[in-house]
């Protein structure tokens, strides 16, 4: 073979690799689309009827918010604040620039924005299932591109970033997003829910009272759907690379989706044994499988199978547990969002301090070390906490926040929306007649 033809040769194959990095990223993406699709199911299921449209619809509109936002900005938050606050040159992000549009010569940027925005959405959208019953679309929408095109993405800036500082100073480590996407949106949604206060019926004089799903099948049905898209989620956390090279984290150290299989699937069983243990409740035992995932997935590329079960069912033991402490200090999260995001997000940080210390990073940056791994998951935990805490106390001064006490009990499908999701079987008006106070008579139109 000439050597014209080797090099034609060797064009053709390294087109192949490009295109090939393309090709699993794009269906990276689209898996992940099952999230939201879960998220949807299960947060309608978790709603009373007169609720249910209302909390649908905000994670349709979750996606359609988002996608822009983080396409105008996000993204370039993420090139330009490795380093802290203030921003270094990142021209070549901003939404502009030749690489962020169609480019026959680019193979990367679009498809790892396209990954990193369904990043964004899910933040919103874990948000999303805490608040459901009282929050107002409008208020919601702003929170969710405040999560998912600002907060989480600049915690992906120091955590993932090659040159994020809390990489290069304190050697963090954190393949499968623990920290960056659910420690932040679930401590983000926390600083909400403070503000936000429980629904109406929810503490009968201060003691927290159930609040039942109207249809249970739908929301276990919605978070299995959610761990269907997670493989899609934490495909996109892992880096196919051309060449020799082959599969890498996200900070250049050695793996490969075997790695990623193994610690998945035993994250999954050893959160649902977990939850179960301690709630024997239908959805806090589902909720654990992915509380489970959530817990392994900061050190997925590192854990012996055997130890992530084990930890999978530390996080799902302890899950219901964070819950009901929360709630009985008068937070309302609808869906133990906060305990299986921001609680085992946090854990899962920081076990990887616990039981991979010592693990080197690659260049200059420190070894994986518990104090390190302590710090960032404090760090990512105030990251979510304060912004979501300020804005939603600004929101509440103007009464932005929440919707009026008459709206509430009527039901955000009637008010909000307006629609009924089961017209001819359950009307919402006779569902809501329990929660209305004495001087808020039905509606009977």
């Amino acid at each position: 073979m000439s050597p014209t033809e080797m090099e034609a040769l060797k064009a053709a194959f390294e087109m192949h690799q490009a295109m090939n990095i393309e090709v699993f990223y794009w269906w990276c993406t689209a898996i992940m689309f099952m999230i939201h699709a879960g998220f949807l199911a299960y947060e309608i299921g978790a709603s009373r009827v007169k609720n249910a449209l209302a909390s649908g619809m905000k994670n349709i509109l979750t996606l359609a918010v988002i996608i822009p936002t983080f396409y105008f900005f996000g993204w370039w938050i993420y090139n330009a604040f490795p380093g802290g606050f203030v921003p270094v040159e990142a021209a070549a992000a901003l939404p502009w620039s030749t690489s962020m549009g169609p480019d026959a010569t680019d193979l990367g940027t679009g498809i790892f924005w396209a990954a990193f925005a369904m990043f964004g959405a899910t933040t919103g959208s874990i948000m999303s299932g805490a608040v459901i019953e009282r929050i107002r679309l409008s208020a919601y929408l702003i929170l969710a591109v405040v999560v998912g095109s600002v907060v989480w993405i600049l915690a992906g800036a120091w955590g993932w970033h090659p040159e994020g500082w809390l990489l290069l100073d304190l050697g963090y480590h954190d393949v499968g997003a623990s920290g960056v996407v659910h420690a932040v949106a679930g401590f983000f949604s926390l600083g909400v829910l403070i503000n936000l206060g429980p629904r109406i019926g929810k503490y009968v004089d201060g003691k927290p009272m159930a609040i039942v799903p109207h249809n249970m099948p739908m929301a276990l049905i919605g978070l299995m759907m959610i761990i269907v898209g997670f493989f899609g989620f934490l495909g996109g956390c892992i880096i196919f690379n051309g060449g020799d090279t082959g599969w890498t984290t996200i900070y250049n150290t050695p793996t490969n989706l075997s790695a990623f299989a193994f610690n998945t699937l035993m994250g999954f069983a050893g959160g649902v044994v977990g939850a179960y243990l301690t709630s024997r409740e239908p959805f806090m035992t589902m909720s654990g499988g992915l509380a489970g995932i959530i817990t392994v997935a900061a050190g997925l590329d590192l854990y012996y199978p055997g130890l992530a079960f084990v930890l999978a069912a530390i996080g799902g033991l302890t899950m219901p547990l964070f819950g009901r402490f929360l709630e009985k200090r008068g937070i309302d999260d609808a869906v133990g969002a906060v305990a299986v995001h921001g609680w085992c997000g946090f854990l899962g940080v920081v076990f990887v301090g616990l039981f991979a210390a010592g693990y080197p990073n690659v260049g200059d940056a420190p070894d994986i070390s518990f104090t390190g791994q302590l710090l960032a998951a404090v760090i990512m935990c105030l990251l979510g906490f304060i912004p979501g805490y300020v804005i939603s106390y600004a929101m509440k001064q103007f009464k932005m926040l929440r919707v009026p006490e008459k709206v509430e009990a009527l039901g955000l499908d009637l008010v909000e929306i307006p629609a009924r999701p089961y017209p001819e079987t359950v009307p919402a008006q006779d569902i809501v007649a329990s929660t209305l106070t004495p001087d808020m008579p039905a509606n009977k139109a």
